[in-house]
């Protein structure tokens, strides 16, 4: 990770590696969870896939797109062109760094339609550099354990539950998921969600929760260990995606 690394550890490892992971999150309502739910659960996969592929991982960018939760407190959401340029200049300064293969891993809905059109013209600027996205809920393996369970997945419900976004009390027992039109202004939405949770089950079986649960918190890749030591590095992550196949560029 950047916290645990110099520049000179940086510089070392460019000399092995030009792969760099950037996490972006955002910081909006989960109902009783963290708000900062949706960057917690990808630096949580994101650091057991370094660990175990030998990646350096960069600081999470912490914020995204979520106008329509601003009428609950926490939400800070950036407009989409403001997260454009800031994510368009991350990359570049990082290819221009020396990082040539990049993996976004998108914790948020809202954010997709930013960092996709993002990435696609940072790829057309600089042909060398090899770009990609990665979505964890969007796995076949998550859907799968959910479809097997029964359990819908909704935001803020039982597939985000988890003891590193818990924060309140939660609710047993479920909600009907309501109609949510595709426009609706933050007031409104708020008035329709209530609570924040879009339905569902809010809790899960102790044993569906671990199966789905991000892997627990552990050293991530420093950029001044020894390469060999990291891929003698054991994975003991439960979480069907914690080893994310694009990270392998």
């Amino acid at each position: 990770m950047f916290e645990e690394s110099s520049w000179i550890n940086v510089e070392r490892y460019l000399q092995l590696d030009d792969r760099l992971v950037l996490v972006v999150g955002s910081c909006e309502q989960h109902g009783y969870l963290s708000l900062a739910s949706d960057t917690k659960v990808p630096m949580a996969i994101a650091c057991e896939a370094c660990l175990r592929e030998s990646v350096l991982l960069a600081p999470a960018l912490p914020y995204g797109v979520s106008p329509y939760f601003t009428a609950y407190p926490g939400t800070i959401s950036p407009r989409p062109e403001t997260l454009a340029i800031v994510v368009c200049e991350l990359i570049e300064g990082a290819i221009a760094r020396g990082f040539h293969r990049i993996l976004v891993s998108n914790g948020h809905g809202g954010n997709t339609g930013v960092l996709v059109p993002v990435l696609i013209e940072a790829g057309n600027a600089h042909p060398q550099a090899r770009l990609s996205i990665f979505h964890c809920w969007r796995r076949p393996a998550v859907a799968a354990v959910a479809q097997q369970a029964g359990f819908a997945q909704y935001h803020a419900n039982w597939s985000e539950n988890f003891a590193i976004t818990r924060v309140e009390p939660v609710p047993e027992g479920e909600k009907e998921a309501p109609i949510i039109p595709a426009t609706a202004s933050a007031p409104a939405m708020r008035t329709i969600l209530g609570d924040g949770s879009f339905g569902g089950r809010y809790q899960a079986p102790q044993d569906l929760s671990d199966r789905f649960s991000p892997p627990p918190s552990k050293r991530c890749h420093r950029a001044a260990q020894p390469v060999d030591e990291i891929r003698d590095a054991r994975c003991t992550c439960m979480y069907p995606v914690s080893c994310i196949p694009e990270i392998r560029l």
